[in-house]
């Protein structure tokens, strides 16, 4: 069978909710197929999901593989000084800043990237991350699969954010849970070190049988 064409985006995801019920998520990828760029995943109280990304080239390949009721062009800015974020995006405007790092992060920090990379170790790690209530791969729109490689976790310890000039209250948990696709962030806000692999349909390897940590699904 054909190698499977796999494309791998190797950056931070972050996540927080607010006291306003609006969650974000930014997926902020120094290494893409696409370069360098940042993006914004946003749903509101009332469960309408958004998506800000930079140009239409991203817009419409995230789009493609998680599940919006709108898609926005907007520049996506990122700056980091230290232990402090700032993203702009159209009429998002958001500040966090990470603390420090715990068990987790530590037991994270541990694995080889080549490992933590893998397909098998990201299904394997798949049975822990659900009683986070999280994924770490799972199949998505266009017959895509993605696998969640997660390398460092950082706790936010203040979030601040505005949409459309309006504050969005305090930090909150990322409560209830976003639903952009199969993959989640930690209810409690964080930064997420990870190398996302997404891939591609109709170029999948079929296996003799199930891996040992599942079938993959």
């Amino acid at each position: 069978m054909r190698k499977a064409t796999r494309l791998l985006f190797d950056g931070w995801i972050a996540g927080a909710g607010t006291a306003a019920g609006t969650r974000m998520v930014l997926g902020h990828w120094p290494r893409s197929p696409f370069g360098p760029f940042s993006d914004v995943m946003v749903e509101h109280g009332d469960g309408t999901r958004l998506l800000l990304a930079p140009t239409e080239q991203t817009a419409d390949f995230v789009s493609s593989t998680y599940s919006f009721d709108g898609v926005h062009i907007h520049p996506v800015a990122v700056e980091r000084a230290d232990t402090h974020w700032s993203v702009t995006a159209g009429p998002l405007v958001w500040h966090f800043t990470t603390g420090a790092r715990g068990a987790l992060g530590q037991l994270l920090r541990s694995v080889p990237a080549t490992a933590a990379t893998h397909p098998l170790w990201v299904r394997c790690a798949d049975l822990p991350a659900r009683l986070l209530g999280l994924r770490t791969h799972g199949s998505a729109q266009a017959g895509r699969r993605q696998f969640y490689g997660a390398r460092d976790l950082l706790p936010l310890t203040e979030s601040e954010a505005r949409w459309q000039g309006a504050d969005l209250g305090h930090i909150a948990a990322v409560e209830p849970p976003v639903r952009f696709g199969s993959a989640s962030v930690p209810r409690r806000p964080a930064l997420v070190r990870v190398s996302t692999t997404v891939e591609l349909a109709g170029h999948r390897r079929r296996t003799a049988g199930p891996t040992p940590c599942g079938d993959g699904r």
